[in-house]
């Protein structure tokens, strides 16, 4: 069996591994809400996070869509990100996959000779990290751009309150 039909037949195991780190990454009281409570509406970012989870390694292992693995990349990076991470660590749970790989694999596949399969699919995971990168400094323009524009509009609402600004409107 080659390593992409073995981590197909684990998929449903390997993902909530992956999970499992990523969750690991949050503080300990974090860590204990999420991680204990499944249900989605009482536990709406731990079950996205095992939702996104589970799909980036579907699309791992389809690679065809780029715009379903980025639609998934987006829902973890924008939990992370407004959480209290550093831009490195809110994309960090891709070298997560990485890791876990390596532990579950790296040895009896070294032993069999066959890591260039290993080594192959992470390369995929270095390019998801790469579009992870992107989509999070987006996201972060967005987010400034929405706050220089909430200024502008606030100056400009103090400006016109203080009389220094006169509304024309042409008819």
């Amino acid at each position: 069996m080659n390593f992409e039909n073995e981590l197909a037949a684990r998929r449903a195991e390997l993902s909530e591994k992956w999970a499992d780190l990523v969750l690991q990454s949050y503080p300990k009281e974090t860590q204990k809400i999420w991680g204990r409570q499944k249900d989605r509406f009482q536990n709406p970012v731990g079950a996205a996070i095992v939702e996104a989870t589970r799909e980036l390694f579907d699309h791992m292992l389809d690679w065809k869509d780029a715009e379903k693995i980025a639609a998934s990349l987006d829902t973890l990076i924008r939990i992370r990100s407004v959480q209290d991470f550093s831009p490195s660590q809110a994309i960090s749970f891709v070298f997560l996959l990485k890791k876990l790989l390596r532990d579950e694999f790296f040895k009896t596949m070294q032993a069999s000779g066959t890591l260039d399969e290993l080594l192959r699919f992470e390369a995929k995971v270095d390019n998801l990290a790469m579009m992870s990168f992107d989509i999070y400094a987006k996201g972060r323009e967005t987010i400034y751009r929405l706050r220089v524009d909430e200024v502008k509009r606030a100056q400009s609402s103090l400006l016109r309150k203080a009389g220094m600004i006169v509304d024309v409107t042409t008819e």
